[in-house]
């Protein structure tokens, strides 16, 4: 059997049909960890829930453009790609002359394709700027809180996301490691574009047999891999801020804090100790505070603060610390920690951000720019922060403050969406059906009849990356991977440059958006000019020919040590950081005079609403987590064979402690349903004493499967609340969530993710 060259998100591969038409997967023979996710592949290509033909919403069709209340309820009518082409040039043509381009929203926020060129974002930004430009997303899902607070801290997001301190770094110098939200081992397969060595799993490895200690702050012990020499502090969720203040008291009221380096390379220290002794409140944000917050032992905590002012210590926060109400504070808080410690800019200690929430956190490969499609300039300047997604739909016209600045919401006409699929990503579910209800038209490029694509009035069928070519590499990565044509596109699918090319053409900038190439020419074109800038300076970079035949060209790594920060602590005079300072901003006056009293200018402790120390854990009283899946990335491939091995019952399966199953009747295995005031799902039970009592934990990703206010599938964004982080950030909180569960006595509803919605053939 031929096998060929392909990557994905979770890991380069070969694949090929075997006699009987199945795809058959083979990991990257150098790499020392596969990914399972690999195994989602072979049963995703010809899926049930491939879309075959363009679609067309028939309410769409009977009455024309509008807001429409049976969007996501109606059935779909299949149209030759000429026609469903030229209705929806004449619908963008139509919104771009009577609203303006300001008017569309370019959505295409998500993972779609690990390939650079078929890379849907940028397919159909370029498409749309080629058209007079839209009104973009902006940040992620992921860490978008993070990316607008860290500039104001340490200047730069950049550099703590992609540049923190490397792995062998830890290996050889870090003593104590303080992992707040754990350093979870099933998400480092995955990095965006890519990878063909996935070297993380191994320093985790190296880190047991090294015997540096770990303290694991985290209700979840599976947070972090075994083999560790670790501790649990089993913390209540939504109170890491809480503990790294009481750390931070800890440290200044026993003057184990470095005081030259509070003085040479921070500001406002000295605001913040006022906060921490209760000088703003009266309330000294001790380890007794912390404790009846936290559920941990005071002792315990002023131990924990001791040694880490006695060993080289750094201080982790994943990236899901962040995707809660009030994330700014814990990430700015561990800054702050970190910095009294004094050991920011030293190899082994400081802070990072983001270890265990990526694959390349920390990774050893180089930091080269692999080839990509240029999406072109915006002409449109208005943008809104991705988690708004909702509020932009439903609010036309409405304020609100985002990093500083005030805006509104544009009134979005039409959604256009490629790659991605926000019944998946946003929070509470049901209301963003109802925001989807409000556009005049929704477009979907999609593969699978996802519940984006069920709640689009445009559906039109996308290739899969093994049904075209492409290239693709992640970031410090370490092999551009030739993504070869494995199989022939599903039906009717084609790749999104192909289904933009048709609309570019029909709408008069056929020249701006293909420039003249096929997809081969284009990455033959992008290739050579990648290879032109490399061999400028010295590389020896084989031409596309050689490369397209090898299948892969390994790229050059960078040395394995690397501490963020390292500059900036041998002379922030000559690297000064790019705040106002130039200096770690432990109190920053400008987000002190943005007057936000969500997100002072200070780490604080804010009160959450979703927490089991407030009023609304009287009705709902276990705190649901809901993080990433092990068994496929986000939502994609969700009816792949690994991430179907996982669900209990034909559902996402939810973690419960024993002692929470049994106050309320639960077995092993049982279907249950999980609720709050703002809708409910239907999920498997799976008992574990691997978490702390009262809390549970189910994972994002399950298609969204609505019976009413009801998913019976298992998504935990029903539940979720659609608010934002901060005013400062506007990002996103669907991390966690007040529950109540009960066992589900009737029978469960007929699950509709696993096959197409109705579809009318006209003849």
């Amino acid at each position: 059997m031929d096998l060929r060259p392909s990557t994905s998100h979770w890991g380069a591969f070969s694949a090929g049909l075997d006699p009987s038409g199945r795809l058959r997967v083979a990991a990257h023979p150098e790499d020392p960890s596969p990914s399972p996710l690999l195994g989602n592949l072979p049963a995703s290509l010809r899926h049930a829930t491939r879309v075959a033909t363009p679609a067309v919403r028939r309410g769409w069709l009977e009455r024309g453009p509008g807001p429409d209340p049976a969007r996501g309820h109606d059935d779909f009518v299949a149209l030759g790609w000429d026609e469903a082409l030229d209705l929806l040039a004449a619908e963008l043509r139509r919104v771009r002359e009577e609203h303006g381009n300001q008017a569309i929203f370019g959505g295409s926020y998500g993972w779609a394709s690990a390939g650079r060129f078929h890379h849907a974002q940028s397919q159909l930004h370029r498409f749309l700027n080629a058209f007079g430009g839209f009104t973009a997303g902006r940040n992620t899902y992921s860490h978008g809180t993070s990316a607008v607070v860290l500039p104001h801290i340490v200047g730069s997001a950049h550099e703590v996301f992609f540049r923190g301190t490397s792995w062998p770094t830890i290996l050889a110098h870090t003593e104590l490691l303080v992992a707040f939200g754990g350093m979870p081992e099933k998400n480092v397969s995955v990095i965006p574009g890519g990878v063909a060595r996935h070297h993380t799993p191994d320093f985790f490895a190296q880190l047991g047999r090294g015997g540096t200690e770990v303290a694991l702050i985290s209700p979840i012990r599976d947070d972090l891999p075994t083999g560790l020499n670790a501790r649990w502090y089993p913390i209540r969720p939504a109170a890491d801020t809480a503990l790294l203040l009481a750390l931070a008291h800890t440290v200044a009221a026993e003057g184990l804090h470095d005081k030259e380096f509070l003085r040479d390379y921070c500001v406002g220290y000295e605001d913040f100790e006022r906060y921490l002794f209760g000088a703003e409140d009266g309330v000294p944000k001790d380890a007794e505070w912390a404790s009846a917050r936290t559920d941990l032992p005071a002792a315990d905590i002023v131990a924990l603060a001791r040694r880490m002012a006695a060993a080289r210590t750094l201080v982790t926060v994943t990236w899901s610390l962040q995707r809660i109400e009030h994330g700014e504070q814990p990430v700015w808080a561990a800054i702050a920690l970190a910095a009294m410690l004094g050991q920011i800019g030293l190899p082994g200690g400081g802070f990072g951000h983001g270890y265990g929430s990526m694959g390349d956190v920390g990774g050893i490969g180089g930091e080269f720019r692999v080839p990509h499609l240029p999406q072109g300039v915006n002409p449109v300047r208005e943008f809104i922060p991705v988690a708004r997604i909702a509020d932009l739909l439903l609010n036309p016209g409405e304020r609100y403050d985002y990093d500083g600045t005030v805006r509104a919401y544009p009134d979005i006409r039409l959604v256009y969406w490629a790659g991605g699929n926000p019944f998946h990503h946003h929070q509470d579910l049901n209301r963003l059906r109802t925001a989807f209800s409000r556009p005049d038209t929704v477009v979907v490029n999609e593969p699978f009849w996802t519940a984006t694509a069920r709640h689009a009035d445009f559906v039109l069928p996308a290739t899969v990356p093994l049904e075209r070519e492409d290239f693709g590499a992640g970031r410090r990565d370490t092999s551009l991977i030739a993504m070869h044509r494995v199989a022939e596109p599903f039906a009717q699918a084609r790749d999104d440059y192909t289904i933009l090319g048709g609309l570019a053409d029909r709408l008069g900038i056929a020249a701006e958006f293909t420039e003249g190439r096929s997809a081969r020419a284009w990455l033959e074109h992008l290739y050579e000019s990648w290879r032109t800038d490399l061999r400028a300076g010295g590389l020896a970079i084989p031409s596309f020919v050689d490369f397209w035949a090898a299948g892969e060209y390994r790229l050059p790594e960078a040395g394995p040590e690397r501490t963020l920060f390292a500059e900036f602590r041998r002379d922030p005079v000559a690297h000064p950081l790019r705040t106002p300072s130039g200096k770690i901003e432990i109190t920053s006056r400008r987000v002190r005079s943005f007057s936000y009293a969500d997100c002072p200018g200070h780490p604080a402790w804010l009160e959450p609403t979703e927490w089991l120390g407030g009023p609304r854990a009287a009705r709902f009283p276990l705190h649901l987590i809901a993080n990433q899946p092990s068994t496929r990335l986000h939502s994609q491939l969700d009816g792949g064979e690994v991430s179907q091995a996982a669900k209990v019952a034909g559902r996402e399966a939810i973690w419960l402690h024993p002692a929470d199953a049994a106050a309320r009747g639960i077995a092993e295995g049982e279907v249950v349903r999980v609720f709050n005031d703002r809708g409910a799902c239907l999920v498997g039970a799976v008992l574990t004493e691997g978490l702390r009592p009262g809390v549970v934990r189910l994972p994002t990703g399950a298609w969204f499967d609505p019976d009413g206010s009801l998913c019976v599938h298992g998504n935990p964004n029903v539940l979720t609340a659609d608010l934002p982080s901060s005013r400062l950030s506007q990002g996103a909180t669907g991390g966690h969530v007040l529950v109540e569960i009960e066992r589900y006595d009737g029978t469960p509803g007929q699950l509709t993710v696993n096959a197409p919605p109705p579809i009318r053939h006209l003849r």
